[in-house]
């Protein structure tokens, strides 16, 4: 049986399986044993994928990739954001490589891909999809972009990308297994466990060949949180909700559908509608913060800030700025809201904030 009859076989039964207590550590087992059969799927796809691949240079401070069905408007909507000349026409499939631009704004030179329209089931590799889709993988954001017409489509296509092991808007479990050789299995939690029982853990595993390992649980997991933890080829991106083509419907229309979706972004790529709003959403999603830098004897460089991201550390920026900042350190001195007053001296491990002024000493 080819994986991908396996994988729908065992679909199917988790779904004709109900669930309630007696049956959840069954479940459980199905899941990890789905979930191990996808991780090799991904693998086997990545390494073995035949004809022409989809192959893209990131450059820039960040990277967002614009995921949606064909026609929705993503070759207008990322030359609305960048510097990009995207083909666009209004038949299906007008995008047939990936097509980058660069959106500058703050400061910030973001890479933004528009790649091909995914269908139902591209995770599987309908119409390339598992290609097209890989690319989000190593995105530093995802847009969904949506018809205004066809909002359901949201559901289709964050299922097709858990399905290639994304997790958009989601975190990392907070769950740690340390394998050993003897003493089999010893499971401790710091939260009380309401959403999943040791039997299923243990379930769980022992279907991933671990029999002797100490296992802390530090958030109260469901047992699809606990399959993530152990798979290490999920990724955890954030996601923004487009919805384009808003100038096409009525007001009625757009509030019965804020209603539905109230976290997404209306536009229209088309007019041009609430884009400089969508350009400050996707730099503040990506968590990116400016920081001026005061060379020694010389004036703070206001016009061309370096953009890292939030929570870097004055060591982070000297990595950035040349390897031998960090040997030859001797200290540096920040004004901004990150300091107690202006021009504090500080060490390495200094975490900056945005718009800080950073003058890095180093040994001569």
């Amino acid at each position: 049986m080819v994986l991908e009859d396996r994988i729908k076989k065992i679909e199917e039964e988790i779904q004709k399986t109900p669930y309630n207590k007696a049956t959840s550590h069954h479940i459980g087992k199905l899941k990890a044993k789905l979930s191990k059969l996808k991780e090799e799927s991904l693998q086997r796809s990545s390494s073995g994928t035949k004809g022409k691949g989809f192959h893209v240079k990131k450059s820039g401070d960040s990277t967002v990739v614009l995921v949606g069905f064909p026609s929705v408007g993503k070759s207008t909507l990322l030359n609305d954001l960048t510097n990009a000349e995207s083909k666009i026409g209004e038949y299906e499939f007008t995008t047939l490589e990936i097509i980058p631009g660069i959106m500058e704004y703050e400061g910030a030179k973001i890479q933004i891909f528009d790649i091909p329209g995914i269908i139902t089931g591209a995770s599987r590799g309908k119409g390339r999809g598992r290609e097209i889709l890989s690319v989000a993988r190593n995105a530093d954001l995802v847009l969904i972009v949506l018809d205004v017409f066809n909002p359901q489509h949201i559901n289709i296509i964050t299922e097709e990308l858990k399905n290639i092991g994304i997790r958009p808007n989601q975190t990392r479990p907070d769950v740690t297994v340390k394998r050993k050789k003897l003493g089999g299995l010893a499971i401790s939690s710091t939260v009380e466990l309401t959403n999943i029982d040791e039997r299923t853990i243990r379930s769980i595993l022992n279907e991933y060949g671990i029999h002797s390992a100490d296992i802390l649980i530090r958030d109260n997991v469901t047992m699809d949180q606990f399959i993530d933890s152990l798979d290490l080829s999920c990724v955890y991106i954030p996601m923004l909700k487009i919805v384009n083509k808003i100038d096409l419907v009525d007001k009625k229309y757009m509030d019965e559908l804020k209603s539905e979706i109230p976290d997404a972004i209306f536009i229209s790529a088309n007019k041009q509608t609430n884009i400089e709003d969508l350009k400050w959403k996707i730099f503040d999603e990506l968590a990116l913060i400016r920081v001026f830098l005061k060379p020694q004897g010389k004036k703070t460089d206001y016009e061309e800030p370096l953009i890292i991201r939030k929570g870097s550390s004055v060591k982070d920026v000297a990595n950035k700025l040349h390897r031998d900042f960090v040997r030859d350190f001797r200290h540096a001195k920040v004004w901004g809201t990150s300091v107690k007053f202006e021009g504090q001296k500080v060490g390495l491990e200094h975490v900056l904030n945005d718009k800080d002024v950073l003058r890095i000493i180093v040994k001569k």
